[in-house]
């Protein structure tokens, strides 16, 4: 059986259509749920044919793994571009508290794609390398921006790699509901995150 070969487009119409072929795709897999969607749906979501969908894409997973910058933009990049590069030590835990918000925030507005690709990233090694790499992106940034502000840069990478780790599971915790049935005050745990990431960096 010959390999299905896909093409790149390089015209505005065809960068336009596989475009919304990558739109459909995503809406479907974060509303319908990976398994329940297939290249026929996502073709007569996008008003193209099926073999319209082959010709740019191989299967359903390549236009997975081609929405995840779709999925990025509309999370990650908010989050960074309100990090700003200069502030005084005494103003970081408002700008925390701005952080951990707008990130909760994006993620709830877009809940469906937040839970269909985290369990993705557990069985499909793309979609985890993707989480681990946008995990290093935004470490690297947070590391940089705390030594042009004066912070001790001892073992930067480990503290905020840690500060990560932890920030993701509370926050976590609130976009998937999870901590509700224990009757949690959401915004008090966010506080004492704040306080704990204080500790962390030695401000204290």
């Amino acid at each position: 059986m010959a390999e299905n070969k896909t093409r790149k487009p390089s015209q505005k119409r065809s960068i336009a259509t596989r475009e919304k072929i990558i739109d459909a795709g995503f809406d479907l897999i974060c509303t319908d749920g990976y398994f329940n969607t297939d290249t026929a749906k996502i073709a007569k979501k996008a008003g193209v044919s099926t073999g319209i969908v082959y010709q740019y894409f191989k299967d359903k997973r390549d236009i997975l793994i081609a929405s995840l910058d779709k999925y990025s933009s509309m999370v990650f990049t908010p989050i960074l571009s309100i990090s700003p590069r200069k502030f005084n030590k005494e103003d970081l835990p408002i700008i925390l508290k701005e952080l951990f918000t707008s990130y909760i925030t994006n993620n709830k507005m877009s809940s469906k794609a937040f839970k269909e690709l985290k369990a993705l990233s557990h069985y499909d090694e793309a979609v985890e390398m993707f989480f681990l790499e946008k995990q290093k992106e935004i470490a690297k940034i947070v590391s940089n921006i705390l030594i042009d502000n004066g912070f001790d840069s001892t073992n930067i990478k480990e503290k905020v790699f840690s500060i990560i780790g932890i920030a993701d599971y509370l926050c976590n915790g609130i976009i998937y509901n999870d901590l509700s049935i224990l009757d949690l005050n959401y915004e008090v745990m966010l506080d004492i995150l704040i306080d704990e990431i204080i500790n962390i960096l030695n401000l204290k």
